[in-house]
């Protein structure tokens, strides 16, 4: 090829000054004769003066040695294409099957480019064409996928890096009507309705937003490996399961003996995130064990933690809480840390389980709602097994916090009832781990060693998108500032814990239980489809300290309020397990409806006089703030929390609380 130019080269200078020879004569012809002729023979351009036969028997040379030239080089690169085309073939055959493909492409796209590049190298109209095909390259979806078992390529091949430097969100997307290798995981890069967090307030949101829009599309991202669960349970009803695989088939008898799974629904209920964008019906799909670690508010997106990105028209931020540890058990070191649960999801109970199963000694740290719960399930389970179980707390008593002292100090000999060692005013001084025991040393000097902790100290808003987001966090009570609708930004919404809220009666508040999770997910979901409601529920959370002793409370519980407790003498009907019997269900505020919340009927029955009493059976205590009920404590009194709203929703001072007791019938029998 390089020959064939170089002769045409140095030829073509005498192809054109001859053929302008040519035509200087014939324009002189004309002139003398002083008109065009009709005619020229092509005898005339042969016989010409000046010696104009010799030049152009040159120029009919050179024009026949070129197409002479051209012919052998047609030739020869149409032979040398066959031999390489031969040799890909049998390098193609002696390659793994699932690495054919991407030669193909590869061969396809690299002999071209390199011919055009030769071709086109002193013009430089190969730029364009180069960049051109490499996009091309780019766009291949085979390249990553089997990129390992793709043999070391000839030079010629310099376009295929381009498809190994493609993003892994743009590599991973096989381009539309290809049939490609499927990638490690299938997701929509876009979800109408994107809900952050995999809880209860998530899914009651998703089944909100498919009640008012049948045909919505949403995508559900959580970093648990698990559906939509109900967390409650975990603590309660599970331990008391007579099936030895409760921790695999996740189901349990609630109190009332009925039988349900821990799940909101099953694995049918939901489509898998690759068929999201094409369900003609739409659906809710759950992106699992992916967590999200980047927002891009303005771009209504986010970003994964594999750099993957979604884009949303509206999104949720249902990301719950990160349960608290003590400073001096996350300084202790790894060997106490690996022995220590914070105690909050699925998870945390298969190894709770496992270790009570296996170890002698578990302590509990925390006297509220979790940490009393699961020394009480554990206490049940220490007399089959021999487990010593411990529960410290710094109050003077358990739930010190929330109830009146005299009610703190029954409910901590009901749990030393259930065969649990209750040590109050304990506060952890230092743990360390030494001859296979924890030492847990307390400030007062008690020493405490023991095989396993499990802190239940509270729980933190999980606010990580906060900042990059640019949402406001309150400073007071944690958690993103929402208004009254549920709305951080114009297309975002918050709900459940991570959710810090106006209370139109008790002020700005954020509530950590199922009930307001299930209730500010569904408003929120209907606010995402247009229904700009206000949230004004109020709340309310239960606690089961076994089968025969629990409470329903609402509003602002703290032991630092002033309080009166109207009780009465409690019956059979008066338990847990009869509410569950009655109402149908173990999750108790799933039977609760606004529209029950109407002015009740008082008893006629005469309240006593308030008076505390060794054997509290049933009763109400109210928490007061400048004479006015702001939380209401229903203990053994059960499906009468619309009317404990009502009361709060009021806002009135009460002469005798005693008589507001009576609206809660607790003196029938």
């Amino acid at each position: 090829m390089l020959t064939c130019r170089t002769a045409w080269k140095k030829l073509a200078p005498l192809a054109r000054a001859n053929s302008t020879q040519c035509r200087q004569s014939g324009r002189r012809t004309v002139l003398n004769n002083g008109r065009r002729p009709t005619l020229i023979p092509k005898a005339h351009m042969s016989t010409g003066a000046g010696g104009a036969g010799r030049e152009n028997a040159v120029y009919a040379l050179l024009v026949g040695g070129t197409c002479l030239a051209g012919g052998v080089y047609a030739y020869r690169t149409a032979k040398a294409d066959g031999r390489r085309y031969q040799e890909r073939l049998e390098q193609m055959s002696s390659t793994p099957d699932r690495a054919v493909g991407e030669e193909l492409v590869t061969s396809v796209q690299s002999e071209p480019l390199a011919v055009q590049t030769a071709d086109t190298e002193e013009t430089g109209a190969a730029e364009p064409v180069v960049e051109a095909s490499l996009e091309e390259a780019a766009e291949q979806p085979a390249a990553p996928a089997v990129e390992d078992a793709v043999p070391e390529q000839e030079p010629e091949s310099s376009p295929a890096p381009a498809a190994e430097e493609a993003p892994p969100s743009e590599a991973a997307e096989p381009a539309p009507g290809l049939d490609s290798a499927p990638s490690p995981v299938k997701f929509p890069t876009h979800a109408p309705y994107l809900l952050i967090g995999g809880g209860t307030a998530s899914f009651a949101a998703a089944r909100s937003i498919r009640a008012r829009d049948p045909g919505a599309r949403v995508l559900i991202v959580t970093d648990e490996p698990d559906l939509p669960y109900m967390r409650p349970p975990l603590s309660k009803e599970l331990w008391f399961s007579d099936d030895p695989n409760v921790t695999e088939t996740l189901r349990f008898k609630q109190w009332n003996g009925k039988e349900r799974s821990i799940y909101f629904q099953p694995s049918s209920f939901y489509i898998s995130p690759a068929e999201l964008e094409s369900a003609e019906n739409g659906g809710v799909a759950v992106l699992s064990g992916r967590k999200v670690v980047h927002m891009d508010v303005r771009g209504n997106k986010i970003q994964l933690d594999d750099n993957t990105e979604i884009s949303y028209d509206k999104c949720l931020i249902a990301t719950g809480g990160v349960p608290r540890n003590l400073q001096v058990i996350e300084r202790a070191g790894e060997e106490v840390m690996k022995r220590t649960t914070l105690f909050r999801k699925l998870e945390d109970f298969r190894s709770l389980d496992k270790v009570s199963r296996t170890l002698k000694s578990i302590t509990i740290i925390g006297g509220g709602f979790l940490g009393s719960e699961l020394a009480c399930a554990l206490g049940r389970r220490s007399d089959e097994s021999a487990l010593e179980v411990i529960q410290m707390f710094p109050e003077r008593g358990n739930m010190g916090k929330v109830l009146p002292e005299y009610l703190s100090n029954w409910t901590t000999e009901k749990v030393k009832n259930e065969g649990v060692k209750v040590l109050a005013e304990a506060l952890v001084k230092s743990v360390t781990f030494q001859d296979d025991k924890l030492e847990i040393q307390l400030k007062d000097g008690r020493l405490i060693k023991t095989d396993h902790i499990v802190a239940a100290v509270g729980l933190e808003p999980n606010v990580d998108l906060a900042k990059s987001a640019g949402l406001e966090v309150d400073s007071d009570f944690g958690g993103y500032r929402v208004n009254a609708e549920l709305q951080a930004r114009a297309n975002i919404w918050v709900a459940g814990d991570a959710a810090c809220f106006y209370d139109i009666r008790l002020g700005r508040r954020r509530v950590e239980h199922h009930d307001h999770a299930v209730v500010s997910g569904r408003l929120a979901g209907e606010n995402m489809t247009g229904a700009n409601k206000p949230y004004w529920h109020q709340s309310m959370f239960w606690s089961d300290l076994g089968p025969d002793v629990g409470y329903e409370a609402i509003g602002i519980v703290d032991s630092s309020l002033p309080t009166v407790g109207v009780f009465a003498k409690a019956t059979e009907k008066d338990t847990p397990k009869a509410a569950t019997e009655q109402s149908g269900t173990g999750i108790r505020s799933e039977s609760e409806t606004e529209d029950v919340a109407t002015s009740p009927v008082a008893s006629s029955t005469p309240a006593p006089a308030v008076q505390h009493k060794d054997d509290y059976g049933k009763g109400v205590i109210f928490y007061l703030r400048d004479k006015v009920v702001v939380g209401i404590i229903l203990w053994n009194v059960f499906n009468r929390m619309p009317i404990a709203r009502k009361i709060i929703k009021d806002g009135e001072e009460h002469a005798d609380l005693n008589e507001v007791a009576k609206l809660f019938n607790i003196h029938e029998d």
